[in-house]
């Protein structure tokens, strides 16, 4: 059983990401003109700017329910991988750019490893002797 305070810590890392992701995912399906301006300088057609933003609220979403909660980091961290992969074919700097969508992934696993007990029994972190 995880301390209050692991909960509590996993909570807030979770929060921090879905804040981050819920902005991103809203400007897209809004098509803010940032969203449109950085889609366009990633190389994709405004045309999926809407479709993206509707992913990731689906991704969130299932990332929300805790029952569903592994399988929304499952897909939130393939969605990462493309966006790494896109940063990389464009040949952003790799630690501004390059591994943010790492840090955001990061992020998501950890606050849901702190706070569900059932994925600490899957991958458990165990001190080495």
């Amino acid at each position: 059983m995880a301390s209050r305070k692991a909960v509590w810590t996993g909570r807030v890392l979770s929060g921090l990401a879905v804040l981050f992701l819920l902005f991103d995912a809203g400007v897209k399906v809004l098509e803010h003109p940032m969203a449109v301006q950085g889609t366009a300088e990633l190389g994709y057609p405004q045309a999926v700017i809407f479709g993206l933003g509707i992913l990731q609220l689906v991704c969130l979403a299932v990332y929300l329910v805790p029952r569903t909660a592994a399988l929304g980091a499952v897909l939130w961290t393939g969605y990462f991988g493309g966006a790494v992969a896109t940063h990389v074919r464009i040949g952003h700097p790799l630690f501004s750019h390059v591994l943010f969508p790492v840090y955001v992934a990061a992020l998501l696993w950890a606050g849901l490893w702190l706070r569900d007990e059932r994925l600490r029994s899957v991958l458990p972190v165990r001190a080495s002797t």
